[in-house]
């Protein structure tokens, strides 16, 4: 492997203005637009960047100078492998679901959790803001969280109690999660095309959106939008699985459930979003309930994990695991 392949030697850029041909000016607009890292710039697309006015040759030369400042390059599957190890996990809480993760949640992927109503599915998002900020022997991420929410589901309160339980500081913990309410599917869009430097100042290794598909499943209603929606779910996708692999960041997301009324027996839901999200999910996890706290977690989709269940269950104290008794009831 050549030491060009493996960033060894390359340029440096701290800031955008110190890319080439990027100005006060240029950098202003660029900003405006969500990108405000070299990270971002590399990633983007020349149309994306040409928005700024700057015109698409330049647009291409600017994404050029942030790539040859990263590693982004082809590699072997052999160094693809000590790359890999790079790849971190988040506990969940529950021993029982982070062996059915394999050991966690990953970073630079997007592990999404759907189901119905009263599933689980924000519990779960509002332990992680906690657990992501516990030590690494612990199994944290010892950074901070952003926290989309797109339902007002988060509660200040509920994480406050999942944090004296684990051992740490609630004023620390709370202080340690940005949180935005996204009121449409641009505005969702948009705080996350504008996160980059607050993914960077905070030092973030959770990013969550709850939920996902709510604003876009409300907005967009009939065949003749579903091309529209299912491209702009697909952008806001892309955007965040760059996210995660730049800042090595675990992303989080949730997602509703539609009836399938021709299945009579079985599973009679599915999850909204269609192939797009299928595709673009790394790992898919299905919730449901059991009886009274008990939650049932099947994973459905995973590119190396086999397809399995665990039983955990929702307390005053988060998410926890059960005893055998518990497990014969459910």
């Amino acid at each position: 492997m050549s030491k060009k392949a493996m960033g060894v030697g390359k340029v440096k850029y701290k800031r955008i203005e110190d890319l080439p041909g990027v100005g006060p000016a240029t950098a202003k607009k660029l900003r405006e637009l969500g990108f405000s890292t070299v990270e971002s710039i590399a990633m983007a697309s020349v149309k994306e960047l040409a928005q700024a006015g700057i015109g698409e040759k330049r647009a291409e030369e600017i994404i050029n100078a942030a790539r040859s400042a990263i590693a982004l390059t082809f590699v072997k599957a052999e160094e693809l492998l000590k790359m890999q190890q790079s790849v971190e996990r988040l506990t969940t809480g529950s021993k029982a679901l982070d062996n059915l993760l394999g050991g966690g949640l990953e970073t630079q992927t997007i592990t999404e959790f759907y189901g119905e109503f009263g599933s689980g599915k924000s519990q779960i998002c509002m332990q992680l803001c906690v657990n992501v900020q516990l030590p690494k022997e612990r199994g944290g991420l010892e950074g901070g969280a952003l926290y989309i929410d797109t339902e007002h589901t988060f509660r200040t309160e509920r994480v406050i109690q999942m944090a004296k339980h684990v051992g740490l500081d609630p004023k620390e913990v709370v202080q340690n999660i940005i949180y935005a309410e996204a009121f449409t599917s641009d505005h969702q869009m948009f705080l996350l095309d504008h996160a980059d430097e607050v993914i960077k100042e905070n030092n973030v290794r959770l990013i969550i959106i709850d939920s996902l598909t709510a604003h876009f499943r409300s907005e967009y209603v009939g065949r003749e939008s579903l091309a529209e929606r299912q491209q702009k779910l697909s952008r806001h996708l892309h955007k965040l699985i760059r996210l995660a692999r730049a800042f090595n960041a675990v992303a989080v997301v949730t997602n509703q459930v539609m009836a399938k009324p021709d299945v009579f027996y079985g599973n009679a839901v599915a999850p909204v979003g269609g192939h797009i999200l299928a595709h673009t999910s790394h790992t898919r996890i299905y919730l449901r309930k059991g009886k009274g706290n008990i939650r049932i977690a099947r994973l459905v989709s995973s590119p190396y994990l086999p397809e399995g269940e665990a039983v955990f269950k929702i307390t005053g104290n988060g998410i926890e695991d059960v005893s055998e008794g518990e497990v014969k009831r459910r």
